[in-house]
């Protein structure tokens, strides 16, 4: 349960995933990954609900098998945060926490982390946790580049910032867990797609194309987005010796 400021986190889901497909509903130990985050969203103390959003009637039926609450929502959206966007039309709350559907060993600790930024200053619109890289060469993970109040510059695939003249310089990863003040939130959908956006396709980028700031807040995680079969075997290896995943299994 949160302070007075009613927080809930919305799960953007699709059955569609090029690199893996129907990921959102691969087992892991047992579970299907959607619900790992969404089981794990139930145990942050920041928030208030937890919904899965999702075009898909797949994911619905899952989600719904375990206990778990969904929002119906368009598929015509090309981003997760706009289909959080129309999902959060109807809740009545003042932060929406966009959870990638896809973090399955996200950390609760780090969710209330970065809520608590938004909940304790009112004039942040929006959060993203951000945690030490080393990795390269990996365009399927975003990394960050951040100014001296930890607000974020730039978002890219590519490994910034460059090593041209310093090797191996330190990285850091958007971890993605991502809480909005509601009225921005319903304000970004109607931003323009800027070309940054559409050359990283990344969607927050239009937020900062906009003129708008993103707060960062560190985090020490290895926990990684399944984006690969590769990211999957990892974090099936890894989840029976997660402390989070005895208390919700």
């Amino acid at each position: 349960m949160s302070n007075n400021v009613k927080t809930v986190a919305i799960l953007p889901a699709r059955i569609e995933s090029s690199r893996l497909p129907q990921k959102a509903l691969l087992d892991i130990c047992g579970l299907p990954m959607i619900v790992h985050v969404y089981r794990r969203c139930l145990l942050a103390r920041n928030l208030d609900e937890v919904y899965v959003a999702t075009d898909s009637k797949e994911i619905q039926e899952s989600v719904e098998k375990y206990g778990g609450k969904v929002i119906m929502t368009s598929s015509d959206h090309q981003t997760g945060t706009d289909r959080i966007a129309e999902a959060a039309k109807n809740i009545d709350a003042e932060i929406i926490v966009n959870v990638q559907g896809d973090e399955a060993l996200v950390n609760p600790i780090y969710i209330d982390k970065v809520v608590t930024e938004l909940q304790n200053n009112p004039d942040i619109n929006v959060g993203i946790l951000v945690n030490p890289y080393s990795k390269i060469n990996s365009p399927s993970d975003i990394k960050v580049v951040l100014d001296k109040n930890n607000n974020v510059l730039y978002l890219s695939r590519s490994d910034i910032p460059s090593n041209s003249r310093f090797e191996n310089p330190t990285m850091l990863k958007a971890y993605h867990i991502v809480p909005f003040r509601k009225k921005f939130l319903l304000q970004f959908t109607q931003l323009e797609k800027g070309n940054l956006e559409k050359t990283e396709y990344n969607e927050y980028l239009r937020i900062i194309e906009h003129g708008y700031k993103i707060r960062a807040v560190h985090v020490e995680s290895d926990a990684v987005s399944v984006d690969t079969i590769e990211d999957l075997e990892y974090v099936r290896s890894e989840m029976p010796k997660d402390k989070w995943f005895s208390q919700y299994f």
